[in-house]
């Protein structure tokens, strides 16, 4: 029902961006290896994670590796495969009548599908049913947006941490004023980079990871809609025909086209 799989645009998304700002430092005659500093990574990678933590739970911060993981992950939204499931119950349940769907419905790999087509079996009413799942899908979409704006904060974050780190470069800097002025030269682009690494980590990590998960949100909430409306009907008791026309409406043309090859073999 599903089409899951990996979601190559993040890796080749960070390739692209940090390769294009390396590129173009190499060809302005610039050193890679001046652009490594431990000192402003620690800074900045620390600093984000100490102003997050403060602003989240721990739980949330421990689980900013799997928000990266998820990302990197595709997360389908309505397919043509859901809709030809849906399309099958609502047939059964016109034919044989809804209490024929009692022994699919523990099979279903969709939680909310499986919880949906219980309630019609179980006959919740119209209302009811809707109310329950439209409350599920709510407090599922708040979940996954937590894990959103703990990416948002850390992006917000990092640029300020980026500043803080140049600031103590530059107070190192000028305790050592009247030194060797090749020396100072070294110690005062060393102070940028701290500045460098927060605005690229914010701008090229955080903020761009913060967005895919929020893609992701939005195409879980499509395809938990559609399992919203099929249900619905279902439980009406519409007609195929009627069903396919209302969950038609969340996909693209050539999923529709899709549907339509898989309902004629």
């Amino acid at each position: 029902m599903a089409r899951r799989g990996s979601d190559t645009s993040t890796v080749i998304g960070l390739i692209m961006g940090f390769g294009g700002l390396l590129t173009g430092f190499i060809l302005d005659q610039g050193n890679p290896a001046n652009l490594v500093r431990i000192p402003p990574l620690i800074v900045i990678i620390a600093g984000t994670l100490g102003a997050v933590t403060v602003s989240f739970s721990l739980k949330h911060v421990l689980a900013i590796p799997s928000g990266i993981a998820k990302s990197m992950r595709r997360v389908p939204g309505p397919s043509p495969q859901l809709a030809q499931q849906l399309l099958e119950f609502a047939e059964k349940a016109r034919r044989d009548g809804i209490l024929s769907l009692e022994d699919t419905v523990e099979d279903l790999e969709d939680e909310m599908l499986r919880k949906g087509l219980r309630l019609v079996v179980d006959g919740t009413e119209s209302e009811i049913l809707v109310e329950v799942l439209e409350s599920d899908l709510a407090i599922m979409e708040q979940r996954q947006m937590e894990a959103v704006e703990v990416f948002e904060a850390a992006g917000g974050f990092s640029p300020t941490m980026g500043i803080i780190g140049t600031v103590m470069g530059l107070v190192l800097v000028l305790g050592r004023l009247g030194g060797d002025m090749l020396e100072l030269g070294h110690a005062v682009a060393s102070a940028f980079i701290a500045t460098l690494y927060g605005i690229s980590f914010a701008n090229l990590i955080w903020l761009p990871i913060a967005n895919k998960l929020k893609g992701q949100v939005k195409a879980m909430k499509l395809e938990k809609q559609l399992i919203i409306v099929g249900v619905r009907s279902i439980q009406q008791g519409e007609s195929p025909a009627l069903v396919k026309e209302k969950i038609e409406g969340f996909l693209e043309e050539a999923e529709k086209k899709e549907l339509d090859a898989n309902r004629t073999e």
